[in-house]
């Protein structure tokens, strides 16, 4: 039998295919982003570089620990500055949506997401610190670890936002 996809009916009564993910924002709350272009919030467009730049910073300090190469310290070192500025411009058009919206209608996820972000952000202030010391002990141990407890708590603050930005949509089918 051939597998075809879903038909559900949306809130408004519009029938639509089932693919697993909507993009719905927050259906049980009057939640929506203010600071958009278009329909795509600037929080959502900025998230992705720190997120980039943190991974790298981890990609960096493994690779220095196994090579002599003191360039990847400088690489580590220039990825959490880049992450450390464009991380807390994400989070003020962040807070700025969730503030700029009614306090009944702010998800209790989006707080933790958002202190989740917060907490990145000071992890990676303070492996920043870490980084600026000579060579050898900027990376190993203190740094190496801080740069990964970052990324784990990204990981975890990105499944929040991927949760409240595409929330898994079941209804019955049609």
């Amino acid at each position: 039998m051939p597998l075809r996809p879903k038909k559900h009916v949306d809130r408004e009564g519009f029938s639509m295919q089932h693919t697993g993910f909507r993009h719905t924002g927050f259906p049980d709350s009057g939640f929506r982003p203010k600071l958009v272009i278009g329909d795509v919030p600037f929080h959502a467009m900025l998230v992705p570089f720190p997120i980039v730049c943190f991974i790298g910073a981890l990609i960096a300090d493994i690779a220095y620990v196994n090579s002599p190469q003191v360039q990847w310290v400088n690489f580590a070192a220039w990825l959490l500055a880049f992450g450390e500025l464009l991380g807390a411009l994400a989070a003020l058009f962040g807070l700025g949506d969730l503030l700029l919206n009614n306090s009944e209608d702010r998800p209790s996820a989006a707080w933790f997401h958002f202190g989740g972000s917060a907490t990145a952000l000071i992890l990676g202030l303070l492996n920043n610190f870490v980084h600026a010391r000579d060579g050898w002990t900027s990376v190993h141990p203190a740094g190496i670890m801080l740069s990964a407890l970052t990324v784990l708590v990204l990981l975890g603050t990105g499944f929040l936002g991927g949760r409240l930005a595409h929330i898994q949509h079941h209804e019955e089918t049609v």
